[in-house]
């Protein structure tokens, strides 16, 4: 059996805290072969920096995944050919630095991670079905342990993403909308699916960003300034079991817990 950790959306310092005060627990209790985190926010809850990225690799997570906010702190832009560790979503160009998926290895494990980015009241990008499947096809040829990161918007693609790609992959995980979905399943080819792992961050918050503000911004439609929140932090996201031979998901659960810090 596999073991994976997938941490939803890091929302900036408070998202970072909950990594150091918190995996280390995760991981004695459950024993990851492999952890996963978006970290799409966790530079003020508007993408990344080198320091950054390099501090989550050190507090133990292995593969860090994307979205649509990656490229908020311009620095990121040359740094991410340099460190396949971190990905992006394999549906922008071709020209787009960074890459769309990487394999981890340990030992005889080969576990391959893909992040897609969804279309529905998304920015304009190539198709994530299509383009995702030739990126999994590909990945195939190394690993039938397969997991993707759907950073998407609107349940409807993400659900249909599920159904497109079970059989095809381990594990659908959504990310982007920092709400948990209580839909966790295995799907009947085998693939774990879930349709928000969830925010890891600010829970007093309007999806980690202060509330008043937000309030405000929906009264006022005028342009605000968002802070990220700083009070209920939680770490959010999911446990998976696999099955180490054809990848198969075995099991899928939610977990969140709470801060200290």
């Amino acid at each position: 059996m596999l073991k994976v950790v997938f941490i939803g959306d890091l929302i900036g310092k408070p998202g970072r805290q909950l990594v150091k005060e918190l995996l280390p627990r995760l991981v004695e209790d459950f024993v990851p072969d492999l952890i996963i985190a978006n970290a799409e926010n966790s530079a003020g809850g508007n993408g990344l920096t080198i320091p950054i990225a390099q501090e989550l690799f050190r507090l133990g997570i292995h593969v860090l995944t994307s979205g649509n906010h990656i490229w908020k702190q311009k620095e990121i832009i040359p740094y991410m050919p340099s460190e396949p560790r971190l990905i992006r979503p394999a549906n922008y160009p071709p020209d787009t630095p960074g890459y769309g998926s990487y394999v981890w290895y340990s030992g005889q494990i080969r576990i391959g991670i893909v992040n897609l980015l969804g279309r529905v009241f998304m920015e304009a990008v190539d198709c994530p079905f299509r383009r995702g499947l030739e990126e999994i096809e590909s990945l195939r040829q190394i690993t039938s342990t397969i997991i993707v990161d759907f950073h998407a918007e609107a349940t409807s693609e993400k659900v249909a993403m599920g159904w497109f790609l079970d059989g095809k992959v381990s594990a659908v995980c959504g990310t982007h909308t920092h709400v948990q979905t209580a839909d966790e399943r295995i799907l009947p080819g085998g693939t774990a699916y879930i349709t928000d792992i969830g925010m890891s961050g600010p829970f007093d918050s309007v999806i980690g960003v202060n509330k008043e503000a937000i309030v405000e911004r929906y009264l006022t439609a005028l342009p605000i300034r968002f802070d990220v929140a700083s009070k209920d932090n939680r770490l959010c996201g999911i446990k998976l079991v696999l099955d180490e031979t054809t990848g198969r998901a075995l099991s899928i659960e939610r977990f969140q817990m709470a801060g200290h810090l």
